[in-house]
């Protein structure tokens, strides 16, 4: 009952954030067209309402009210926009059947800036919810219905990424099959019982494996499942192939599903450098004032340390050796966040490194600097990375460069992702920066080599902006001194505002 209520009150934010969207976007076109002083206060209240109602009605026509399909941000962004349409077209009809009297350019325009609120509002409100539930709020507890590999699987997943909200409760399956997989303390009973436990423990939906039962028994399951109005969750048993490149196939009234080849080309590629050098370069103009702002800090701030009092400041811009496409090394280029000497003080913190595999984190490095930590909290340490951009090092989006000795430590699989340039942001940055799972990071970058697109690349620039406001928002809500929810209790790191620590940088 209490994920109920806490998942209505969500969708009734949301439905707000729409509305307040919409408004705004018709009170802007209303003002700029001077319509109330021409028309009247009255008729200006009826094109308002009009536009929040249609505006409303056309969203949820979408399906946008339903976490499955907003939690998508393509297909966010997409069905957004033909809703705007559709918002068009209703407010064309309202007005030849009222006639206010309210021009179509002025009615395109409110829409246009609508869409535009709507865009901002519902990313604010993405992030929002990411922060609460990495500290294990507005969580969904759910059954795993399954014990086999695909189920530990799916576990981990959950685990991992608590920005998803599904809390494991337990699993559902063959004991035996559970303590092979690691998974005995979440054990609930047979899948034989499945419908009574599912009941019992009062769980708003399952997520099953379907390789871990029949498919006689897989079919009355979730029969019996939706009788009991439970969200069910079916997974596919394939991992690493974007969702988008699945289609729904029937085959004799039997759901199949159509594997799409990788979408990658030469045009799209021509595309991404294109769009590299360009945005690189508008991005290095504009930022300019900015960066010599910076290099100012990081020489100030080497006045306070020991090595600037010494009369032996650091480099502004530090740079160092990376693995880069085809395996050849470059040397990025970052704004300095570390004091001198970090390079030789790394082997003494080895021993305390938060993160799984060759990876190297610590929450609270003794090395970073005062204005280090500014400069990784709003990720503008990597603004010389569009240096290495320009000249063809790296692209905006792809997989972080690794050093040199992680690489030498990488499976064979893995150095799948040298096919690609390296990038400054990437898909690992926007789903699982402070996760401390090597898996993770494994999956997300050849996830992101098998799947490449230029609309991913665009989703992927759109979630970073997503989670920088995350982290800080973590960052300023946060109080001196305390801890978040740990890592046992959610199953990820906290949400932080600090870059990962590798020598002198994590990726």
């Amino acid at each position: 009952m209490g994920s109920h209520l806490k998942s209505s009150k969500l969708k009734v934010m949301l439905i707000t954030g729409d509305a307040f969207a919409f408004a705004l976007g018709y009170v802007l076109i209303l003002d700029f067209a001077n319509f109330p002083t021409t028309h009247g206060w009255a008729k200006s209240v009826a094109v308002m309402a009009a536009a929040i109602a249609i505006g409303l009605a056309a969203v949820r026509s979408q399906g946008l009210f339903l976490a499955r399909v907003s939690a998508v941000r393509i297909v966010e962004l997409t069905r957004s926009t033909r809703a705007v349409g559709i918002t068009i077209a209703g407010m064309i009809i309202f007005d030849r059947v009222s006639k206010i009297g309210f021009r179509i350019r002025y009615i395109v325009g409110g829409a246009l800036i609508a869409w535009l609120f709507f865009v901002v509002l519902r990313s604010v409100f993405r992030s929002w919810v990411a922060t609460k539930r990495a500290n294990g709020l507005h969580q969904r507890q759910v059954i795993v219905i399954g014990a086999d590999e695909e189920a530990a699987r799916l576990i981990e997943l959950f685990a991992t990424h608590a920005d998803l909200g599904m809390s494991v409760v337990g699993i559902v399956g063959n004991r035996g099959e559970a303590v092979r997989h690691n998974m005995a303390a979440l054990w609930l009973g047979e899948a034989d019982q499945a419908e009574e436990l599912v009941a019992a423990h009062r769980v708003s939906g399952v997520v099953v494996s379907p390789t871990a039962l029949g498919p006689t028994r897989l079919r009355d399951l979730i029969r019996n499942l939706q009788r009991l109005d439970l969200h069910v969750h079916l997974a596919t048993g394939v991992s690493g192939i974007d969702a988008g490149r699945l289609r729904r196939l029937s085959l004799s009234h039997e759901p199949l599903l159509y594997v799409e080849a990788p979408p990658l080309s030469r045009i799209q590629l021509g595309l991404k450098r294109g769009f590299d050098v360009v945005a690189s370069a508008v991005l290095l103009v504009v930022a300019a004032p900015l960066m010599a702002l910076i290099a100012v800090a990081v020489r100030m701030g080497d006045r306070r340390s020991v090595a600037g009092r010494s009369g032996v400041p650091g480099p502004i811009v530090f740079r160092q050796q990376r693995v880069g496409r085809n395996g050849a090394t470059f040397d990025v280029l970052k704004f300095r966040t570390m004091s001198v000497d970090a390079e030789a003080r790394l082997a003494a913190l080895k021993a305390n490194n938060e993160r799984s595999g060759p990876l190297f984190k610590m929450e609270h490095d003794p090395r970073v600097t005062r204005v280090g930590r500014l400069l990784r909290a709003t990720s503008l340490d990597e603004l010389p990375q569009l240096v290495n951009v320009l000249r063809g090092e790296m692209s905006l989006v792809g997989p972080r460069p690794a050093l040199p000795s992680e690489v030498a430590t990488f499976a064979p699989e893995l150095r799948v992702r040298e096919q690609v340039r390296p990038g400054i942001t990437g898909l690992w940055q926007t789903e699982a920066r402070d996760n401390p799972s090597f898996e993770t990071y494994r999956r997300l970058d050849l996830f992101y080599v098998e799947n490449w697109s230029v609309t991913l690349d665009l989703m992927i620039l759109l979630g970073t902006i997503e989670h920088l406001v995350v982290r800080l928002f973590a960052a300023f809500r946060r109080k001196p001194g305390t801890q978040l929810r740990s890592e046992v209790q959610t199953g990820v790191v906290p949400v932080e505002p600090k870059r990962i620590a590798r020598a002198e940088s994590a990726a």
